[in-house]
């Protein structure tokens, strides 16, 4: 978090991601320039955002988008300082940034219900949280990781104190359970379906099992309060063509899969058509319409890190998210 404010105290600046001209090369109104950065390397979290740009839906509102892969002070700061005016996030990022004083504002929620949780090989016998006990659990380091794993072991029976924690920062999942990990934190439409795949199957823990509070979102769409103060009908926009590529992504499938090849080519096929099918149907799920974010799930997860110590104040939710720039129905 102390990359995100030394970002915000820099002042980067709008450096033309939105930049338009009155009129192209035949007269007609030319497209505005737009960047979305992501969180990560592309993955079928994404793939809503990549179904938009090639399926001509951001073309149709007037725009053009590039989809970016983070800087070194990740999407987080490049948002919340208007060098882009728009990334992918997740409710956490944006609680304690907005306890900060940095204006970042979630706008959508990628999927609806969390699908991380605690994965290891089901040769370590780690059938539920207490079973973490006398294990070694592989992370980078952050005290929330700790916290939701003494979350879910407190309503298990278990014993956090049991558990050694080390630190493997970016390593390989697969590589860290064969090399000196029994089990990590992992989001199972990529890593787990990829262990399928691989033949190497896992017992997992999704952690909203065991908690409510712990249903938050991950991943969200984010953009910040002057990009919403001046230019909100960017932002509609913007999300008007996103929800329809997260919609047809939620109904093709397949289709989608190759969409988000044909844009990075590099991914494994396999696993993303596998990640994809597995994917689709959450991204809505039970919410009325793709993007809804709900006032509970914003203060239920807050409220939980507030009682753990892990903020230091309760979050203002009216100003950490809003549902007006989606469109009424997709």
């Amino acid at each position: 978090m102390a990359v995100l404010i030394a970002a915000m105290l820099a002042g980067c600046g709008n450096q033309g991601s939105t930049t338009d001209s009155s009129e192209g090369t035949n007269g007609q109104a030319a497209l505005k320039d737009v960047t979305v950065v992501l969180d990560w390397s592309p993955n079928t979290n994404h793939t809503g955002l990549y179904a938009a740009r090639e399926l001509g839906y951001y073309e149709a509102e007037g725009l053009n988008v590039e989809i970016a892969l983070p800087g070194s002070g990740g999407a987080d700061a490049m948002v919340a300082s208007d060098e882009v005016p728009f990334g992918v996030s997740v409710q956490e990022n944006v609680t304690q940034s907005r306890l900060q004083g940095v204006p970042l504002v979630s706008i959508a929620a990628v999927i609806q219900h969390n699908t991380s949780g605690f994965a290891a090989p089901v040769d370590r016998g780690i059938k539920s949280p207490k079973d973490y006990e006398g294990k070694t659990y592989g992370g980078w380091g952050s005290p929330v990781e700790e916290a939701i794993m003494k979350s879910i072991m407190d309503v298990d029976g278990g014993d956090i104190s049991k558990v050694k924690l080390v630190n493997i920062g970016e390593a390989d999942y697969f590589t860290a359970v064969k090399r000196d990990i029994d089990f990590a934190w992992i989001f199972y439409a990529w890593t787990g379906i990829e262990a399928e795949l691989r033949g190497e199957p896992l017992d997992m823990q999704y952690i909203k099992d065991y908690s409510d509070q712990l249903d938050y979102y991950t991943p969200v769409i984010v953009t910040n309060e002057k990009t919403i103060a001046n230019d909100p009908d960017l932002v509609r926009a913007f999300m008007r063509a996103a929800s329809k590529g997260y919609q047809y992504a939620a109904e093709h499938p397949e289709e989608s899969a190759d969409l988000l090849l044909k844009a990075v080519p590099e991914l494994d096929k396999e696993l993303v058509h596998a990640s994809q099918k597995w994917l689709s149907p959450k991204y809505q799920d039970d919410a009325p319409r793709w993007g809804e974010q709900k006032p509970e799930v914003w203060k239920n997860y807050s409220d939980w890190m507030y009682e753990r110590g892990l903020i230091e104040q309760e979050l203002d939710i009216d100003s950490a998210f809003t549902n007006d720039f989606l469109p009424e129905t997709n």
